[in-house]
């Protein structure tokens, strides 16, 4: 298949690379400042981050225009539509890469993040009330990632505009939270499992507590209960999944794998951020576990992801 071809199959999901590499990136950047970290890494994995997404967001302007049936397809399909939110979430985290870098730059990324997330969350919630096609097995993990999106505007939110602003996309954020997470429960308990292809998506589950938490302690500046009460869950989920490690192994690569990617990178950071505020040695510890094993899972998936596009696995139609 010529490559113009595959041009055409390129998921919107790609934008989930950025997630992961930009939740590294993060995650190396406080752990460089809050746990003395030996690796200086950030400065290069900031620049190479921005490198992929100016690279995958080229290729998709191209499908853009040269396929727009296929991008209207995307749109149309119930698990699909949920990453074009992917995009803008890429934006947000490059801003809060950015934010003690570049402040300006950590600005434009925010704000142009933040401009677009505000669409898709409105486009996106428009098509689940106004449709008549979606069915409860369509459900998944991945109709988390609009509204985890609204969780993480005020990380960088609170330097940049007013606090009103930040919280304001954080209520949107935790409310349908609360929502989704239900509904996904029933779903999962009462009709068939996910298919293949979805289960690492099983991992986005523990996002909006642990982006939630990281958020909260930004609007508030300390740890309280409620903000407990979202580390603890988060940190739960993250152990319930780990401990179901046999049911991740046994699936083979899908570009899906990098859904893990970020969860694991916002625990990790939650964690950090956790340990500084309180000082805990046992945070400092699940720091050091989780920031070793976020590294090593992607260097793997990088890996994967390299082959799956030179033995053309992924990019071609389904």
């Amino acid at each position: 298949m010529n490559k113009v071809c595959r041009i055409k199959y390129f998921p919107i999901s790609f934008f989930s690379v950025i997630l992961g590499m930009a939740g590294l990136t993060i995650v190396y950047q406080r752990a460089e400042k809050f746990l003395d970290f030996p690796f200086y890494l950030s400065d290069f994995l900031i620049y190479l981050t921005l490198m992929v997404f100016i690279i995958i967001t080229f290729i998709y302007f191209i499908k853009i225009f040269k396929y727009p049936l296929e991008v209207k397809d995307e749109i149309d399909h119930p698990v699909k539509l949920s990453f074009f939110p992917t995009f803008s979430i890429s934006l947000l985290l490059l801003s809060i890469a950015f934010l003690q870098k570049n402040i300006q730059v950590s600005k434009i990324f925010w704000f142009s993040g933040t401009i677009f997330h505000t669409y898709i969350t409105f486009k996106v919630i428009a098509i689940w009330i106004e449709q008549t096609k979606f069915k409860i097995h369509h459900i998944s993990p991945a109709w988390f990632i609009p509204i985890v999106g609204n969780i993480i505007i005020p990380v960088a939110g609170v330097v940049h505009v007013s606090i009103e602003i930040s919280w304001f996309f954080y209520s949107i954020g935790i409310v349908f939270w609360l929502v989704l997470f239900t509904i996904f429960f029933y779903r999962i308990i009462f009709h068939h499992p996910l298919q293949e292809k979805l289960i690492p998506t099983f991992f986005i589950l523990i996002a909006p507590a642990a982006v939630g938490f990281i958020s909260y302690v930004k609007l508030n500046n300390e740890v309280d209960n409620f903000a407990r009460v979202l580390y603890y869950f988060a940190l739960f989920m993250t152990f319930l999944l780990l401990s179901r490690y046999k049911m991740f192994f046994k699936i083979k690569f899908y570009l899906s794998w990098w859904a893990y990617s970020f969860p694991i990178a916002s625990i990790t950071l939650a964690t950090i951020l956790f340990y500084h505020l309180s000082e805990y040695i046992i945070f400092a510890i699940l720091s050091y576990i989780f920031t070793g094993f976020l590294t090593i899972f992607i260097l793997l998936i990088i890996f994967k992801t390299i082959n799956a596009i030179r033995y053309e696995e992924i990019c071609i139609e389904e």
